[in-house]
């Protein structure tokens, strides 16, 4: 069953030192944005999943959808900072956020599972879109005994104002890591991936580490509001494109009125492993003019050469024209695991050199033009 994600008016949740997220919280409300009065029946679609590695139901609440008018963001005070926050809190002094809800955002034919995270920071830990948050999972590193683990790196799927728009949260987009013997084909407890294990078996109410925030290579680039921006992203790569496109689309940001064109590539296996679509999908249908989305589905969908489609499939498709893009400025992002960039890159050099350019030399110049943006892990 492909996941369902409710379109609602959002609401603030909140949340204190010791959660409590009931049912009656999300009863019938009526909220106003820009003096604009909605009736809605906020239920926050509680549904249980069931997490196979503990075997134990977790209540999640259903991520957020796209309204319209733009909603009302606060404090505007976070748009008042020249410079993106920096590491505000270091890893042997780490801020101890709340889980706020853990939701399964991909069907039952998806291989793996990833969960929609929400972590309430209070407002104290501020961040920028495609800037990412470091986690220390509880326990103790078992190569260097005695310690805590190694912090491991998150990109951040919100924008500064967070799923509520009351700058108080950051979401994450997560995979769990997990590990299957290939002799035995039976899944390996002993070396799951530890921190996306802990954070998408965690629930409303458990405490987290978090340092950062860190990074300015995904940055927003807000200068010029009429910009293009093209969004290439494997798997969970989507997170911070997801940040992004709210601010473009959903927030009303009084100094940031985005009218430029923003292209989003997502490649996932299958249709059940598509993230925060129907969420995309709004924005397909109420902004036609200025965003673009497409999808590769490596397990269903072919290339012209009859082979798996990725996403690099999909860039050669447009390649003429996103090399005009660039030509002409426009931004270009990659995120998600780095064995997608090789292939990626390839298809450039290929498309460069049929249109008698050296790909070295464009790459050159869109780093030395800070149009090159690169995440993997």
């Amino acid at each position: 069953m492909a996941h369902s994600v409710l379109s609602q008016v959002p609401v603030a949740v909140s949340v204190n030192n010791d959660v409590s997220l009931r049912k009656s919280v999300f009863k019938s409300n009526h909220v106003s944005f820009h003096e604009k009065s909605w009736s809605s029946s906020l239920s926050m679609d509680f549904r249980i999943s069931s997490f196979q590695s503990k075997g134990r139901p977790t209540v999640c609440m259903s991520v957020q959808q796209a309204s319209k008018p733009k909603v009302a963001v606060s404090p505007l005070s976070l748009e008042d900072a020249k410079d993106p926050p920096l590491h505000l809190f270091k890893n042997k002094e780490p801020y101890t956020g709340t889980i706020v809800s853990v939701e399964r955002i991909v069907g039952e034919n998806a291989p793996g599972e990833t969960c929609h995270i929400v972590i309430d920071h209070d407002g104290k830990v501020p961040y920028w879109e495609g800037q990412s948050y470091g986690i220390i999972p509880p326990g103790e590193n078992p190569k260097k005994p005695g310690n805590p683990h190694n912090v491991r790196l998150y990109s951040i799927a919100s924008t500064r104002y967070g799923d509520f728009f009351d700058g108080k949260t950051a979401s994450f987009c997560v995979r769990r890591a997990v590990y299957y013997d290939p002799e035995t084909g039976k899944e390996d407890p002993s070396k799951k991936g530890v921190c996306s294990n802990f954070l998408c078996d965690s629930k409303p109410g458990d405490k987290v580490q978090i340092t950062g925030p860190s990074g300015k290579i995904m940055l927003l680039p807000e200068n010029d509001p009429n910009a293009t921006h093209i969004m290439i992203a494997t798997g969970t790569g989507v997170a911070p494109y997801r940040g992004y496109l709210r601010r473009m689309f959903m927030e009303n940001v009084p100094n940031f009125k985005f009218g430029g064109l923003a292209w989003l590539f997502l490649g996932v296996a299958n249709k059940d492993s598509l993230l925060y679509d129907e969420e995309f999908s709004n924005y397909l249908q109420e902004y036609p003019d200025n965003f673009r989305f497409d999808r590769t589905l490596s397990r269903e969908q072919k290339n012209k050469s009859g082979g798996k489609m990725y996403v690099q499939d999909k860039i050669e498709e447009y390649s003429d024209e996103i090399f005009k893009l660039l030509d002409n400025g426009a931004h270009i992002y990659f995120c998600g695991l780095k064995g997608m960039m090789p292939g990626i890159q390839d298809t450039l050099k290929k498309v460069a050199e049929l249109r008698g350019e050296s790909w070295e030399e464009k790459l050159s110049q869109l780093k030395k033009n800070k149009q090159w943006h690169v995440e993997v892990y």
